[in-house]
Formats: structure tokens, sequence, C-alpha cells
């Protein structure tokens, strides 16, 4: 879709905005998880390219030299399509990585901060350059520019995101397998057959705990992936990855985690911890009768 570049600079500018706000609310421990040191570099990316976007937008002109090379309106257009295949490209291997940075925070000894920190920090300067790499190597991207003087290009071709939708979906399906398993849980907890319920009902408990918290946090901004889902709406794909986007994804990673490993008795003991979450308070009720039962 053709969207004007003045549009395309806004959008850019809410979206910097927007980051930074959450990246600040989220200082006291956003580095404390792969997911918060991904949104700074999201932030410093996203802050760069709305630069060079106003750059040229206050020159009336329409380019400038930046380190000796002359950099125009067919040069945005580019840059916005090329990072909205970046950031598309990055959308899975970010889930996949704080999914697993989550599982290692919750199953295994705690490290030494600065390791993990070093750890974290190389593996978000890889993935951007193996998503840049997969984009101009080994992806079918073709740019789309307009076939006139930079001097009369007003608007950018922007490709949609197909990759958010992808995400969403899965995690929609996951929410409703969680959601149907916690309710069947409850009504077997309610009617326990003959055989001994006393090991599943405190971890059937758990799940419908960290399904609550999850919903009662996040159940407005469900809507919004669901309108998508819904509503043949595009977005654009310079839009696609955000901060707020990366805080709705780590909640529902951590819930996911909880879910599956389901460590009632290292949390209700101390022995295991929540990974950082500044939006859902994962505070959880347990019987430690039944703990130490199980």
């Amino acid at each position: 879709m053709n969207i004007s570049i003045s549009c395309i600079l806004l959008g850019l500018g809410v979206k910097c905005l927007l980051n930074w706000a959450l990246v600040f609310l989220q200082r006291n421990h956003i580095c404390r998880s792969f997911m918060g040191v991904f949104s700074v570099s999201l932030a410093v990316v996203d802050t760069a390219l709305t630069l060079v976007f106003a750059a040229i937008h206050i020159h009336s002109d329409g380019h400038f030299f930046l380190l000796g090379l002359e950099v125009t309106r067919y040069h945005t257009c580019l840059l916005v399509q090329i990072f909205g295949q970046v950031y598309g490209a990055l959308q899975w291997p970010v889930v996949v990585v704080a999914g697993l940075d989550h599982l290692c925070t919750i199953s295994l000894q705690p490290a030494a901060f600065r390791a993990k920190w070093i750890v974290r920090s190389f593996v978000t300067v890889l993935l951007w350059n193996l998503a840049a790499l997969y984009v101009f190597m080994l992806s079918d991207f073709i740019p789309v520019l307009e076939d006139v003087s930079h001097y009369q290009i007003r608007h950018c071709w922007v490709f949609h995101t197909t990759q958010i939708l992808q995400v969403v979906t899965l995690l929609s399906l996951t929410l409703g397998y969680a959601t149907l398993h916690a309710n069947l849980s409850t009504r077997l907890v309610k009617n326990p057959p003959q055989e001994d319920q006393r090991g599943t009902h405190p971890r059937r408990s758990f799940v419908c705990q960290v399904l609550r918290i999850l919903l009662n946090t996040w159940a407005l901004f469900l809507i919004f992936p669901a309108a998508l889902l819904l509503l043949p709406v595009g977005i654009p794909s310079y839009l696609g990855l955000n901060v707020a986007w990366l805080c709705f994804l780590n909640s529902f990673l951590i819930a996911v985690v909880l879910c599956v490993v389901r460590p009632t008795s290292q949390l209700a003991h101390g022995l295991a911890a929540v990974p950082p979450d500044s939006f859902c308070e994962w505070r959880f009720k347990f019987s430690l009768a039944a703990e130490d039962s199980t």
C-alpha cells in the first residue's frame, strides 16, 4: 500500500515515543531478560530510522549528504521496506529465544548477572545481523520504488506484515487450549474420580492462577489481535515490531513456560524465580502441604 512520507514519519515518531516510554517504565530490570535487551535495541534502531526520515523530510529539496553519500527520498522508501522485512524476519526468532530464556530462568540455577547480560546482548546483535542477511540473501524481497525523480516522491510503497498474524494465531490457539485444559481440570477437581488427585490438584490450580493473572492484565489488549484475525486490516511492516508488542509477548511467554514447567514446589519454597515482567504481577497461592505430599 502507498503511504505518504509524512504519515510514515508520524507513525515512526509515535512508535519511538512509545518504545522509549515503555523502556523507561521497565528501566529497573530491562537488562534482566532477553526481551528487555532486545527492546532497547529495537528502540535504538527505530530512533535511528526516524532521524534519517526526519532529516530528509525537513529538507525541501528532498536530499542531503550523510558521510559523503547523497541520501534522497528513494533511500527513505528503500529503508522503510528493508527494515519492515527485517522486523518481520525477527518475529519468530525473538519468540523462540525469549521463550528459551524464560525457561532457563525458571528451570536452571541463577548465574552471574554480567555473564547473562553479555550472552543476551550477543544473541541480540546476532539476531539483527542474521535477519538482515536473510532479507538480503535468502528472501524473495524485491523493493518497490516509483519510477520518478526523487523530487516528486511524496509516497512510499509499504508491505504488510504477515508474521505478526502467524504469531497471533499460534498464541490464540495456545491460550485457547490452556483455557480449555484449565476448565476441564477444574471440573475434575470438583468431581474427582476414585484415583488420588492430590498430586494433580496443586498443578491444575497453578495453571488456573497463571491464566487468570495473564487475562486480568492483557484482556483488553487481546481484543486488538482478535480484530486482526477477523478484519482484513493490514499492519505496515515497519510498525509490526514494537516494544508494546514485545511486552505482551513477554507476559504471554512467561505464562506459557509456567504452564509447561509448572514449578509449583520450587516457587512455593523460593527455589525458583519468575522472569521479570512490568505488567503482570505473578503472585501465586500455594498449598504447601499438598506440595510436600507430591
